[in-house]
């Protein structure tokens, strides 16, 4: 692929990623722990929609090894209903109370740009957006705090989105959205290593277009920042390993490895302990990192 511009020259590995509280220095992959405090979300809905059970899981992914919590109260997953800013923020701002008191970089998953502003006020690190800081307010909610972000490639919303999944070159058009989301969202005043970008595996995609992905997952390094990957438990796993999501451990720990080989440097996953292991082993058997 050959592009033009001052944000997509190859980037050298390792960057960093700066958040609120904490400048990641990237110079291994680190491992996102997902804290769902939904009803219904895909793989554990209602696991840890009590307030007490969630506050219990974000101690136990740091035990695991966890670098990053990422906790969220709006479920994506397609059909999924949307809850509103009330709702969202009853689910998530108490879980981000008692994670910012924890010593690790915390992610609040969300789009609505109330909770953002609740969750920075409570201390959050990083804003994870499966929108892109696209709904109204979300970009003046990243751009007036100090939190890193994350921009997600999504088509339309998760109640529909599948209807979306039409692509002539799916990578190209990750790669050329993600470049612009880039532009818009740097030209707002959020400094580029603030800024992770994410695929969006499973958002608005087959299967075909999520493997496609990985493939050729290296051609959007030289949008030059990190890459953020979630595989975990996604359906694309299921329909290869005929497994349910609570089945799906060791296939999303091998595609959390294969993102991780073509250049991810942050895996969001729930199966923390199993990830964090299997990076220990790709580790130590001197595999690289990143295959740039």
């Amino acid at each position: 692929m050959h592009h033009t511009g001052p944000m997509t020259a190859p980037s050298s590995f390792p960057m960093h990623w700066q958040t609120a509280r904490f400048t990641l220095t990237l110079d291994r992959p680190l491992v996102m722990g997902i804290v769902n405090t939904t009803p219904d979300s895909f793989s554990d809905g209602g696991r840890f929609a009590r307030v007490a059970d969630a506050c219990a899981h974000c101690d136990r992914l740091l035990e695991q090894g966890a670098d990053i919590l990422d906790i969220g109260g709006e479920s994506t997953r397609p059909g999924a209903p949307r809850p509103d800013a009330e709702e969202e923020l009853s689910r998530v701002l108490p879980v981000l109370r008692h994670a910012v008191t924890l010593g690790c970089p915390v992610s609040v998953d969300t789009s609505q740009p109330e909770v953002m502003h609740a969750a920075v006020d409570t201390g959050v690190d990083i804003i994870n957006d499966v929108r892109s800081l696209a709904r109204p307010g979300a970009l003046d909610a990243a751009a007036h705090s100090r939190v890193g972000v994350c921009l997600m490639h999504m088509r339309g919303e998760p109640e529909t989105m599948q209807a979306q999944a039409q692509y002539a070159d799916v990578v190209q058009e990750v790669h050329d959205f993600l470049a612009q989301r880039l532009r818009d969202v740097s030209a707002a005043g959020v400094s580029l290593d603030r800024i992770v970008l994410d695929p969006g595996i499973g958002f608005a995609k087959s299967a075909e277009h999520n493997w496609r992905l990985l493939r050729y997952q290296r051609q959007l390094l030289d949008l030059g920042r990190p890459l953020l990957v979630g595989w975990s438990r996604k359906s694309s796993l299921g329909g290869l390993t005929g497994r349910p999501a609570d089945q799906r451990v060791a296939a999303s720990v091998a595609a959390a490895l294969a993102s991780v080989q073509r250049g991810a440097m942050i895996v969001r996953v729930h199966d923390v302990a199993e990830t964090v292991d299997a990076l220990k082993v790709w580790h130590a058997a001197g595999l690289p990192d990143n295959e740039v």
